[in-house]
Order: C-alpha cells, then structure tokens, then sequence
C-alpha cells in the first residue's frame, strides 16, 4: 500500500527556516505529483505547492515566495522549505501523492501530517 511519511515540523522561532520531508513507499515516485497542503485548525487544508516528476513547479499564490518544493527521486522523497517563517504559517503541514494533481484537486494519497509551531 501506498505510505507518505512527512518529517521536519516542530517549534521555530519568527524568521526561521524549515525544511520538511515525505517519504513515499508503495508507489512508482517518478510517476507521482508530489504535492505540500497545510491545514489550519478548523479549516479546510490548503494548497501549498506541487512538483511534477521532471521537478517542474506549481506554487499557490498565497505563499509569498518564502516557500520552495523539491524531489529527489532517487530517494522517494519530496521536500517542502519554508523561510522567513511567522506564526501564521503555524499549521499541520501535509504531504500529497498523485498521478494528476491541481491546485484544485489534490491526490488520493495523503500523509499523516507533522505539526509546524512558530513561536518566540
């Protein structure tokens, strides 16, 4: 079965940066849109960024620039660094696998999500 396993969140400080990572099993990586999502409490999650096999990139408009999605195909894993963080970026962030991914339509495949804090 297909399993996302995201790493990196925890407690930053305003201004810091953060480089999350999703692991991917169980599925053929190069052939998968990886995707990032985050979710504030008590909403809907919210698309972040997509990157494709070939590593071509799609960002929301929402981020600001200070986010960077990357793949290393070689290692079934895709990246997600966030800089210049500030407390509103504190949210659970999820990892996103599909064939077909938009900002609109997310992937079947989702991770369990790891908590992003940012606090002085």
């Amino acid at each position: 079965q297909v399993q996302l396993v995201e790493s990196g969140g925890g407690l930053v400080q305003p201004g810091g940066s953060l480089t999350l990572s999703c692991v991917a099993s169980g599925l053929i990586f190069s052939d998968h849109v990886m995707a990032w999502y985050r979710q504030f409490p008590e909403n809907e999650r919210d698309f972040i960024a997509m990157i494709n096999g070939g590593s071509g990139t799609y960002y929301s408009d929402s981020v600001e620039g200070r986010f960077t999605i990357s793949r290393d195909n070689a290692k079934n894993t895709v990246y997600l660094q966030i800089d210049n963080l500030k407390p509103e970026d504190t949210a659970v962030y999820y990892c996103n696998a599909g064939l077909a991914i938009s900002n609109y339509k997310s992937g079947p495949y989702w991770g369990q999500g790891t908590q992003v804090t940012v606090s002085s």
